[in-house]
């Protein structure tokens, strides 16, 4: 009996430039921010110094994550786009070598020569098809899916800012002392490991402990320095 090849099957987004930011961003917003109003309520008992430290570290961290991503994802992509365009270059003044190269792949994957020859013959009646896959071949992207970068600032921007507000939150609304922001931030920072599980192979307990026990330490640490500073009157 000859079983089927299944093709209901859809696979998620892995190169749109989004995931990573928005991921990143919300975890350093929270960490961070964490951190920062864990240290300076160690170094101070004002709640106004406090929440201002807060606002700055959101408004400072969110802008810098928006501007490093535009960068460094822009630095990427025109990186690719360059090499791309080498790529349509060759394959206009070289055609044939290219279309041997092309088979040769093929063949290194298992397919016959003659097969493999006919392949790359057909690909190769397609300028736009024939640059895509050799793309993908040799530098591993291809020319219509390059990540943007203003899609990847966009995403770090508000990820980090939504991050970085959690720990805020109680000191925005009155709340004085530490307690009640470890707690949010504490309880979030699990919840927000937990839910990176779902795009991840690992299980939502471990991954949710995970960041826990890094925000918790990166918080531990910087209390201790606030306090340590603070009580030396500096």
């Amino acid at each position: 009996m000859t079983g089927s090849a299944e093709v209901h099957h859809q696979h998620r987004d892995v190169t749109g430039g989004w995931l990573r930011p928005s991921v990143f961003g919300a975890m350093d917003g929270l960490v961070s921010n964490f951190a920062l109003i864990a240290g300076i309520a160690g170094g101070t008992g004002n709640t106004k110094v406090i929440a201002l430290g807060g606002v700055a570290g959101l408004a400072a961290g969110a802008l810098s994550m928006a501007g490093g991503e535009y960068v460094s994802v822009a630095s990427q992509r025109e990186l690719a786009q360059a090499e791309i365009a080498v790529e349509r270059r060759e394959l206009a003044s070289y055609p044939e070598a290219e279309q041997a190269e092309l088979a040769q792949t093929f063949v290194d994957k298992g397919v016959t020569p003659d097969l493999a020859a006919e392949v790359a013959r057909q690909i190769s009646r397609n300028p736009d098809r024939a640059l895509e896959v050799h793309a993908r071949n040799e530098l591993g992207v291809a020319p219509g899916e390059l990540p943007s970068p203003v899609v990847a600032a966009v995403s770090s921007f508000l990820s980090f800012s939504a991050g970085a507000l959690l720990p805020l939150l109680p000191y925005l609304f009155g709340v004085k002392g530490l307690a009640v922001s470890a707690v949010v931030s504490c309880v979030a920072l699990f919840a927000a490991g937990a839910a990176v599980s779902a795009v991840t192979a690992r299980t939502w307990w471990f991954s949710g402990l995970r960041q826990l026990l890094v925000g918790a330490l990166a918080a531990g640490v910087t209390f201790g320095l606030g306090n340590l500073i603070g009580a030396s009157g500096l």
